[in-house]
């Protein structure tokens, strides 16, 4: 491990490792207009939801580097207190890097990316047309988080409404998760593509876990099964008894099995069911060796 003092590290170098090591972010490409009405259109990936109820979003411009200026976005956000936030997906994603060029103000972003613009219903800054999802938002606030070049600005914008691609939703008005088919930025001039990477994992909501500090000393040290591995066997409500591993060993005719091979080896036999979910199965033979 090398440890590194952030005050002793050249900016370019801090925002490198940030935003390197944090990701996949989303991406939000936010529309403005200035005082006179003209549209600006610019992408960020210091971006999250962060409230439900009030619906709040939050991005943040961050101070040029170079030259410690703001972002045309900031400006507007301060001036007209709205925005539109549009979610990024991959048949946009080119468009969107055009979009973060660094054009003079009172330059259309939409214009130089190709985006068509689309009329908000509640506020003046226009939608992204080809967006799969379009908040339109009031700014509540925004937070300096310092002067310097490399600082960002918080802009806590509550949604107003929403707009979202019918076809994404379905009668639960749960989105498909593979047909939006979203993007984000990791670091350097990399991004990730949602849709080639996904996977569930159960949420201990519903029932409570035994967790990873119930499970056998010789199972939790185990040189053969992974943290993802006793994280799935913590989730399981309850240790079996001995009686019925017992049980299991006999209905299976494990216990030859048992019997001739090492730990380690059938660790690793428990790791494949773990593979197919199998839980209650793994955690049978690897108690079946205690």
């Amino acid at each position: 491990m090398k440890s590194f003092l952030p005050a002793e590290l050249e900016i370019k170098n801090l925002y490198g490792m940030l935003s390197g090591s944090i990701g996949p972010r989303p991406i939000a490409l936010v529309s403005t207009v200035d005082q006179n009405g003209a549209p600006n259109l610019s992408p960020y990936s210091f971006f999250n939801v962060f409230s439900a109820n009030p619906p709040i979003l939050i991005f943040s411009p961050v101070r040029r580097v170079r030259d410690n200026s703001e972002k045309h976005t900031l400006k507007n956000a301060l001036q007209t207190k709205e925005v539109v936030i549009n979610v990024v997906n991959w048949d946009m994603v080119q468009q969107v890097s055009l979009s973060s060029t660094e054009y003079e103000q009172g330059v259309n972003e939409f214009e130089k990316s190709g985006f068509s613009m689309l009329k908000s219903d509640l506020v003046k800054p226009p939608r992204v047309k080809e967006s799969p999802v379009q908040y339109e938002c009031k700014v509540k606030d925004t937070i300096a988080l310092g002067e310097n070049g490399g600082a960002g600005n918080l802009v806590i914008a509550e949604v107003v409404k929403i707009h979202i691609r019918e076809d994404l939703l379905d009668e639960g008005l749960h989105i498909d998760q593979h047909k939006i088919d979203l993007v984000a930025r990791m670091g350097g001039n990399w991004y990730s593509r949602a849709s080639q990477g996904m996977f569930e994992v159960e949420k201990p909501i519903l029932k409570q876990g035994i967790g990873v500090d119930q499970l056998p000393k010789s199972i939790r040290l185990s040189s053969v099964l992974t943290g993802n591995d006793l994280g799935q066997l913590g989730n399981l409500e309850e240790l079996p008894h001995d009686s019925t591993v017992k049980d299991f060993i006999t209905e299976y005719d494990l216990e030859d099995f048992i019997e001739e091979n090492t730990e380690e080896q059938i660790h690793l036999i428990a790791q494949q069911y773990i593979q197919k979910n199998e839980l209650e199965k793994a955690l049978h033979i690897l108690l079946a060796k205690q």
